[in-house]
């Protein structure tokens, strides 16, 4: 199957290379660049020795830019900076490379830099981009330091980094001894779903001996390693020993899974996934879904909404502000729903389902509960409701707060509520700014009265005049827009 794009950088990467010569082997101190008004989506700058990778600026929905490390024949992007805020597609925006490598536009300033004192940068043929110090040698910057959703073949990934997915929900980092993928379903709280543990089949993990670290194997596996290089660990790929000679890389993907590819030389082939079972995705028919593991289908939990690509309709929000303002929330009851990754998640043991319900709705924290009436587990979802799986076990219970975005009358949390109480307070507050201002306007038009009639007969002006019609205040008022 071939590699899935990165949605949120491009829908389509199409390479107009031109001569060899036009793109460098290196830049060096005093470099700039700026985008090519051309329809290429991709303006290539700098090349590794082999060619088979190209550093430059890629279009990124048109108007957009971003700069990237991409594999020449694919077009795939491999490495993307972390822009501050979005380049834009702009003959002021600029590369540069004084020590450090730069992106800035006039407007804005600077956009991203390496922060370095270098005397050249360069591409290798493993498709790291570095920035190195010539007398003495030395590396200073690296790109293999800063993934982004993809690690390649012989990359070291530390316990210091993280793969974020390109629409940002899923993240994956390294734990003590196991790898672990992270739900960011509500800003500032993660939820693993996903864990791969050191098995220690073939060496044996040391407690204090040093952090972990994970490296992509071009014989087709994901290793774990401690300060040697003997695996601690092997998540092996469908090609493990089967001498596939072609470059190999591990990708977090939109969905949160964690794929691995390679090149056949003429479209990149899945070689693992980490979660085989579409139910046990983290979210894989989006909120209040339900998947049904025997056939892959999704429904919803409330029976009567049809799901969509963004989940089963239903707003998001905050609960807590819901309860500053008295605004009660619908209750959404079901049986026969399950945790896709329930042994990642803590629980409490209770003696009933009223019990477990009790401890989500006086929490506003709590967007749900699944109670399991024969363990008596009660887990607590402190995030927006996902994808639940569905299972032939009605003791298995979920309790589900819901708010509306249709803002309908009744329990359901109505958002126009808010808005319509915020909109006549509003009101209301204009109204007696009206009335104080107008009192105050006649009291003013009194004294104003009385200091014409001074300034008229030369006398000593009660306080300033300021000129509105002066050149200085016509300056700041233009100015202002």
């Amino acid at each position: 199957m071939a590699l899935l794009r990165q949605t949120t950088l491009i829908l389509a990467v199409t390479f107009l290379l031109g001569a060899a010569a036009a793109v460098e082997t290196e830049l060096l101190r005093g470099f700039t660049a700026t985008p090519s008004r051309s329809d290429s989506v991709f303006q290539p700058i700098l090349r590794d020795p082999t060619g088979n990778f190209s550093m430059g600026f890629l279009r990124i929905n048109g108007s957009g830019l971003a700069l990237a490390v991409v594999h020449v024949a694919s077009s795939e992007p491999l490495w993307s900076a972390d822009l501050a805020d979005p380049a834009r597609l702009s003959d002021r925006t600029e590369l540069s490379f004084n020590g450090s490598l730069v992106i800035s536009d006039p407007s804005t300033g600077v956009l991203w830099s390496t922060r370095t004192d270098g005397d050249r940068v360069v591409l290798l043929n493993s498709s790291d981009l570095q920035m190195q110090k010539t007398d003495p040698p030395a590396v200073l910057w690296q790109s293999f330091h800063f993934p982004t959703n993809t690690i390649v073949q012989n990359q070291n990934f530390t316990s210091n980094m993280s793969l974020v997915s390109s629409n940002g929900l899923y993240t994956m980092s390294l734990g003590d001894n196991f790898i672990g993928l992270y739900a960011n379903f509500e800003r500032g709280k993660e939820q693993m779903y996903w864990k791969h543990g050191a098995l220690e089949a073939r060496a044996t993990i040391v407690e204090g001996a040093g952090p972990i670290y994970a490296q992509v194997n071009s014989d087709g596996y994901l290793a774990m390693y401690q300060n040697s290089s003997t695996a601690v660990d092997i998540e092996t790929f469908s090609s493990f020993q089967k001498a596939v000679d072609s470059f190999v890389l591990v990708r977090l993907e939109p969905d949160g899974n964690l794929k691995g590819y390679y090149w056949n030389g003429s479209e990149w082939v899945m070689d693992y996934r980490a979660i085989s079972d579409f139910c046990e995705l983290p979210s894989p028919c989006g909120s209040y879904g339900l998947c049904a593991r025997d056939n892959d289908s999704c429904t919803c939990l409330d029976n009567h909404t049809e799901p969509h690509s963004g989940g089963c309709g239903y707003g998001s929000g905050d609960l807590c502000e819901a309860r500053t303002y008295n605004v009660h929330f619908r209750v959404l009851r079901r049986s026969g729903v399950e945790l896709p990754y329930k042994e990642l998640m803590g629980y409490q043991t209770v003696s009933s389902l009223e019990q477990c319900e009790s401890i989500c709705e006086s929490n506003c924290r709590c967007w749900g509960a699944v109670y399991n009436n024969a363990s008596g587990s009660c887990y607590v979802l402190d995030y927006p409701v996902q994808t639940l799986m569905s299972v032939d076990d009605e003791t298995k219970l979920g309790y589900f707060k819901v708010i509306s975005e249709t803002g309908h009358r009744g329990k359901g949390y109505r958002i126009g509520f808010g808005v319509g109480v915020s909109m006549w307070v509003m009101l209301g507050l204009v109204v007696v700014g009206a009335i104080f201002g107008f009192g105050y306007y006649r009291r003013w038009r009194r004294r104003r009265g009385v200091s014409a009639y001074l300034e008229e007969a030369n006398k000593v002006s009660p306080g300033p005049y300021k000129d509105l019609g002066s050149a200085s205040f016509r300056s700041i008022e233009m100015s202002s827009g």
